[in-house]
């Protein structure tokens, strides 16, 4: 794995030094449309290049005997061994040895591609780049850098120098990155071990099964979860048909997704363009399996009408709406829309249904509260729905953009009948290599052993689920799906107040405006400044005396609601002993202070009462709930579930460490002194 990352890199950089040949001509934002498109057709031209031969041969026969369009196109894919050809002589590298040549040589090695490769290559413009290159003299040394990379597929699985699709994947991922001046920060590309451990846990219960599989990746990058997917049915069910969809909003991106299918033999038209919150480029379609790796907090600002709409609609966003910079969730719901129904077989399990495998960061287990978008949204996928089989911690640092903490969400509308109403928690984040050598912020790789030994832990769980007396592997844990639901609870405790007038209170009755409305508030002051000084233990004596001093100026205190409270709120002093207030007779609780409001997670099956009692009456025996406000919550707390205490150290060890660096620190010294 790591003679692959340097072989990335040595590929990697020499096409970006090819751009060097730009500086000058063209604006540093433009390279990469020029560059990209250069590097798929030097990749399909090497893929072609091994029946070459063979095909102009097919070619001249055909000529030779007049054979029919529809024969040709079919013949010739199966001679190139490939989806696609190209009938011309030329290559890049004849190409290159004709300076004077090279626009009317590229074009019509070009233009004798077959349709569907010249369809990719028409999204670049390609004929216009070539004609810009041209002007500025620099078209031949650009083919000429181009011929002399080998972007060829493997031999076979010993070949070294070989480039697999997944490895080419990898190639025009980092050089997307590095041409764009403006990469979104949650968009990263999924190193191949991931990808190959998130395809195991989403195949491994269904191994051997199915003659025909459907696989959608809605944000397909490049296509290389999408060419994992397909190659790991295949290594297990060799029979299979495996046909590969997505989607994908980079326009890049697209293109190269659509030449490695191509390639593949699949149907690039299969991979669509567009955004997949707005223009579902695989409407009224359904899949067998679906997977992921959307960007990481990627705000959805742009499409926030169209996205309500559609929920209002109930169309794929019914459960709920995510925070507005964060769409992981609405990645998820497309996803959960395009499950194919399952139906009980009669046996205890299902026909039909789908298997769901999405990367997320830390941010979907548990981001908003109870009542919030998010929370509805675990809710409904654990409660209503019971999608959710299991939550897979990965190690951090995986990969090459971002050190952070990622998560395998796998979701089934058709789960082991031992799992109805649970979910896996499986902690992997140890399951790791460090790498010898760092690749951007990727410094550790899960190994093969490693990813089979996670695949096992997983399979056990599921077994462990349905067999009660077989306990699940360490790093496991098997939950009720309630058990992450809980009662956000208001607990309340009394205002209590004592009264007092004082130069602070004064002035601040005089700049109110709920006084001054109801009475002037000038003379109310005055009037009262003979009372500066005077503390009352109760709201009645407070009131009598200032209804007292208001008498000789003429004043009359108003009743009215707005004066009462301004009153009040200003004369009164919160006072840990002072008098409950309350807001009209009979009540049965004081009026609550705000500012000694606090909020409490109760387990959902737990008594909110008896909670109360035990871990809230002991302590402030006069709270109360406040039922009126308490809110159903969804989150999963992953990290709390596998929380190991580890006690501090004792102080006789923290003395002795100290006195043996204190030692350490004064033999330096004296060496220093020397």
């Amino acid at each position: 794995m790591e003679q692959d990352h340097s072989r990335h890199s040595e590929m990697i950089n020499f096409i970006w030094k090819v751009a060097d040949l730009l500086r000058g001509d063209f604006r540093a934002h433009d390279y990469g449309k020029i560059i990209l498109p250069f590097t798929v057709l030097r990749r399909l031209d090497c893929v072609l290049e091994p029946t070459k031969v063979e095909v102009l041969a097919e070619v001249a026969e055909m000529e030779e005997r007049g054979r029919p369009l529809a024969y040709r196109e079919m013949k010739l894919r199966e001679v190139a061994g490939h989806g696609f050809y190209n009938t011309s002589e030329l290559t890049f590298k004849l190409i290159a040895k004709d300076h004077s040549q090279a626009q009317t040589l590229l074009k019509s090695y070009y233009g004798a591609f077959s349709e569907n490769a010249r369809k990719i290559l028409d999204r670049y413009n390609f004929e216009k780049h070539i004609a810009d290159l041209q002007e500025k003299g620099l078209l031949y040394q650009v083919v000429g850098e181009f011929a002399k990379i080998d972007l060829r597929l493997p031999k076979g699985p010993d070949d070294k120098d070989g480039i697999d699709n997944h490895q080419m994947g990898y190639i025009f991922e980092e050089l997307i990155r590095k041409f764009s001046e403006d990469n979104p920060a949650g968009e990263h590309f999924t190193p191949r071990e991931v990808v190959r451990l998130m395809v195991n846990l989403l195949l491994a219960p269904d191994e051997g099964e199915g003659k025909t599989r459907t696989v959608l990746d809605p944000a397909c990058g490049t296509g290389g979860i999408l060419s994992e997917t397909e190659e790991h049915i295949k290594r297990k069910a060799p029979q299979t048909t495996v046909g590969l969809y997505g989607q994908e909003l980079n326009p890049e991106s697209h293109a190269i997704c659509q030449s490695d299918l191509l390639i593949k033999g699949q149907e690039p038209d299969n991979i669509k363009y567009g955004n997949s919150f707005t223009q579902d480029g695989h409407k009224e379609q359904k899949f067998d399996y679906l997977v992921a790796n959307p960007p990481f907090g990627v705000e959805w600002k742009k499409v926030k009408q169209d996205v309500e709409r559609f929920a209002r609609n109930g169309d794929r966003f019914q459960a709920g709406l995510p925070r507005i910079s964060d769409g992981s969730f609405l990645f998820l719901q497309h996803m959960i829309s395009k499950m194919k129904p399952a139906r009980p077989d009669g046996k205890g399990g299902f026909e039909g249904g789908s298997r769901i495998a999405i990367v997320f960061n830390g941010s979907p287990l548990f981001s908003g509260g109870a009542g919030s978008g998010e929370s509805d949204i675990r809710r409904w996928i654990l409660e209503e729905e019971d999608l959710l089989e299991a939550i897979v911690a990965l190690p951090d640092q995986l990969f090459y953009n971002t050190g952070i903490s990622t998560y395998f969400w796998i979701l089934s509308n058709r789960k082991h009948r031992g799992l109805k109403d649970k979910v896996i928690l499986l902690d992997a984040r140890g399951q790791w290599t460090k790498m010898r050598k760092s690749l951007g912020d990727k410094r550790k790789v899960i190994s093969d052993s490693q990813i089979a030994a996670v695949t096992d832990m997983y399979m056990e769980a599921v077994a462990a689920a349905a067999d009660p007396e077989q306990s699940p592997p360490e790093n496991v844990k098997i939950l009720e799906t309630k058990e992450f639901g809980y009662q956000r609870i208001t607990v309340e405790r009394p205002l209590k107040l004592r009264f007092e007038v004082t130069e602070e209170t004064l002035t601040a009755l005089r700049a109110s405006a709920a006084i001054d409305k109801a009475v002037d508030a000038g003379a109310f002051t005055d009037a009262l400044k003979l009372l500066v000084g005077e503390r009352w233990a109760t709201k009645a004596e407070a009131w009598d005396a200032i209804r007292q001093a208001m008498v000789p100026a003429g004043l009359m205190m108003p009743t009215g609601k707005p004066f009462q409270k301004a009153l009040r709120d200003v004369v009164g002093v919160r006072d840990p002993e002072g008098e409950e207030q309350y807001l009209k007779k009979g009540d049965p609780h004081p009026e609550p202070d705000p500012d000694l409001r606090d909020n409490e997670n109760v387990p959902l099956e737990e008594d909110i009462d008896a909670y109360m009692k035990r871990e809230v009456l002991e302590h402030v025996p006069d709270a109360w709930v406040d039922h009126t406000k308490t809110k159903i919550g969804y989150e999963i707390p992953f990290s709390r579930q596998f929380y190991v205490y580890a006690p501090p150290m004792p102080l006789e060890a923290i003395d002795a460490e100290l006195m043996s660096l204190e030692t350490e620190v004064r033999r330096l010294l004296g060496e220093v002194t020397k």
